[in-house]
């Protein structure tokens, strides 16, 4: 029997999952144990990181497109707009964690934190599209499970408001559109051929094990 979009997502979600405990920081964030400093140190980071993704997500698209994959193009449209609705979450984050736009401006970014986004670069230059729409959709699980826990976290122990949470939320919330577009993408790249599942869960993994350098990092600031 043929596989189907979702048991490519589902399954790549499943295998690709990070271990209980690996994220060194959204633990201690919700237990309140870790500095606002870290905090702080999030929001800087991914003034850089958000920018970056956007373009490697109009990159794919533009990808997409020329090798005519409309659904593909169209699931990485819907990420790039979701990132230009993340960048403007940015600026109550940062207010509440005491920075200005000139502390935003200046800082100097970490490696450990850039990865992912750098990463995600290298695959919007080279990798087939329709394999990277499984890498991310199997990290973005994880992303929102992390961004749940921290939004509730900072409201509850670090007293921020909802408007400066609101990064967390957008990225918390279910994605219907989203769910739907990346389904389309994956079901066109089983027709015509072009989804390869090993590239896509080494990709996939790569990705997850970046994200968790990301958060490394930020907890050993």
């Amino acid at each position: 029997m043929a596989r189907t979009a979702r048991q490519v997502l589902d399954e790549a979600t499943r295998e690709l999952a990070p271990e209980a405990g690996a994220n060194r920081l959204v633990p201690l964030i919700a237990a309140g144990d870790a500095p606002v400093a870290a905090v702080a140190a999030f929001a800087l980071e991914q003034h850089h990181v958000i920018a970056s993704d956007a373009r490697s997500f109009l990159h794919l698209a533009e990808r997409a497109a020329l090798l005519r994959q409309p659904a593909v193009a169209a699931f990485f449209d819907h990420l790039a707009r979701d990132e230009s609705r993340a960048l403007a979450c940015l600026g109550p984050l940062a207010t509440a964690c005491g920075l200005d736009e000139e502390a935003v401006r200046e800082h100097e970014p970490r490696a450990g934190c850039q990865a992912y986004p750098a990463y995600a670069a290298w695959l919007a230059l080279g990798a087939e599209p329709v394999d990277v729409v499984v890498a991310l959709c199997a990290n973005f699980a994880a992303w929102g499970d992390y961004c749940a826990t921290v939004g509730r976290a900072l409201r509850e122990h670090y007293g921020f408001d909802d408007e400066a949470c609101g990064f967390f939320d957008l990225f918390a919330a279910p994605d219907p559109e989203g769910a739907e577009r990346a389904l389309a993408a994956v079901g066109t790249g089983l027709v015509d051929g072009r989804l390869t599942e090993r590239l896509a869960r080494r990709y996939g993994r790569l990705l997850q094990d970046y994200e968790l350098m990301f958060w490394a990092t930020l907890a050993a600031c």
